[in-house]
């Protein structure tokens, strides 16, 4: 069996499984370790260009209303590929290439090989989109079983929260800087499991533009921001236009310096292992006293005050 992944969570999944023997054709954004090893099957027109976080989203939303995707598939590689089996996905068709866009081309080979879309929208989805993905590559223990160790990971985080009554914290994640996107699908069970609660997300659903005056009344106590596809390094870049805006000084996670960056693999990448990771950090800046020891994710996420040094 050869396996073909276009969406980057599938092709960190099936790592994290130990099936990456079975794996050729990967997109353009999957994990660097995949990149090194494996051809990349679909690319974007965008990926060699550097666009403000405004011009990206005209160009998704144009894209959107004009039917035409942004993605495509490199035809070439797929013949030399030739895959039997092809997880595609229908999550954002903003974020990857979608199914139907990656079937057009997928019917062009001699042997039309299946596809199954993994489209979560809760967290419970990711886990048994994990189990989904083993099962059709013939390893459906390793699929339970790796679900299982993350689970019970998740379960040691909750159970200490509880065993102190430790009360949630106020926060907001923004999966988007301009226009300002709240929080949808997983993040809002992340964030819960990890001792908050986001009052203005959008639990297994998209998340969608929001209003600074909804954020400023609001005034969480803890802000994350982790915009999709971004590194640290690129959110900074697009800070400027929150320290713009009127009352940023007066919101609560500024005057406290509760502000933070993050990595978007930890949020938006639908990988269970990364989600979970996005939970141990979530909980450590909600609640340092009580997760005081050393996660082995620090690089991950950033205090944004202590940037501005």
């Amino acid at each position: 069996m050869i396996v073909s992944s276009m969406m980057p969570a599938v092709t960190q999944m099936i790592y994290d499984m130990g099936l990456e023997h079975m794996l050729n054709g990967i997109t353009f954004e999957c994990p660097k370790q995949a990149l090194q090893e494996k051809e990349v099957l679909v690319r974007c027109i965008l990926e060699d260009k550097k666009y403000t976080s405004d011009e990206i989203n005209t160009l998704f939303s144009e894209s959107k209303a004009t039917g035409k995707s942004l993605y495509y598939v490199n035809e070439e590689v797929m013949h030399n590929i030739a895959p039997s089996l092809v997880f595609t996905q229908d999550v954002c068709d903003v974020c990857q290439i979608d199914t139907e866009s990656a079937e057009r081309s997928l019917s062009k080979l001699a042997v039309i090989p299946k596809t199954i879309s993994i489209t979560p929208q809760s967290l419970n989805d990711v886990f048994n989109d994990a189990i989904t993905i083993a099962t059709a590559m013939g390893f459906p223990a390793k699929g339970e079983a790796y679900v299982l160790e993350l689970q019970n990971q998740i379960k040691e985080i909750v159970d200490r929260l509880r065993a102190d009554l430790i009360l949630p914290k106020s926060v907001m994640l923004l999966e988007w800087i301009d226009p300002l996107f709240n929080c949808g699908h997983w993040i809002p069970h992340q964030i819960g499991f990890a001792g908050g609660v986001d009052l203005l997300s959008h639990p297994s659903g998209d998340s969608i533009v929001i209003d600074w005056d909804k954020i400023v009344k609001y005034n969480p106590e803890v802000l994350v921001i982790a915009p999709c596809g971004y590194t640290q390094e690129r959110t900074l870049e697009d800070m400027k236009f929150l320290e713009a805006k009127a009352e940023w000084s007066q919101l609560k996670a500024v005057r406290n310096k509760q502000v933070y960056i993050a990595d978007f693999d930890l949020f938006t990448q639908s990988s269970a292992s990364t989600l979970v990771d996005g939970i141990k950090v979530l909980a450590k800046l909600f609640h340092p006293e009580v997760f005081t020891e050393s996660i082995g994710l620090e690089h991950k996420y950033s205090n944004y005050f202590n940037t501005k040094n």
